[in-house]
């Protein structure tokens, strides 16, 4: 999964979620957490980013590297204005604009409290 985590990126959301459901299922099955603790806070301790998090940022690498590759046409993939939001076919560039999902700003904030608490 994480090998195609760049293709991932342009999925739609409720798939991108699924996907999320399980991680969350191993994690909590994994540290023989209680029902009560929150997946965000499972993240945190685990150290572990959310689906949504890693395939951003493995898609961010990705362009990254294809920007500076010696073949054109995976140049010339790169470099392309992202459409509007309203348009309805997403491109997996628009992935790097979107803003964070619910799971992912959770953990986040708790890495800012625990930041700022050290």
């Amino acid at each position: 999964m994480t090998y195609a985590s760049p293709v991932f990126a342009h999925v739609a959301p409720k798939a991108l979620n699924r996907l999320q459901v399980i991680q969350n299922k191993f994690c909590r099955t994994v540290t023989d957490a209680h029902w009560c603790v929150r997946n965000s806070i499972l993240h945190r301790d685990l150290e572990l980013p959310t689906l949504s998090k890693y395939v951003k940022g493995a898609s961010k690498r990705v362009f990254d590297i294809a920007g500076s590759h010696p073949n054109a046409l995976l140049r010339a993939a790169v470099d392309y204005e992202p459409p509007h939001s309203s348009y309805f076919i997403r491109r997996p560039r628009n992935v790097l604009n979107d803003p964070p999902d619910a799971l992912t700003a959770a953990v986040k904030s708790l890495n800012e409290v625990n930041d700022t608490h050290d």
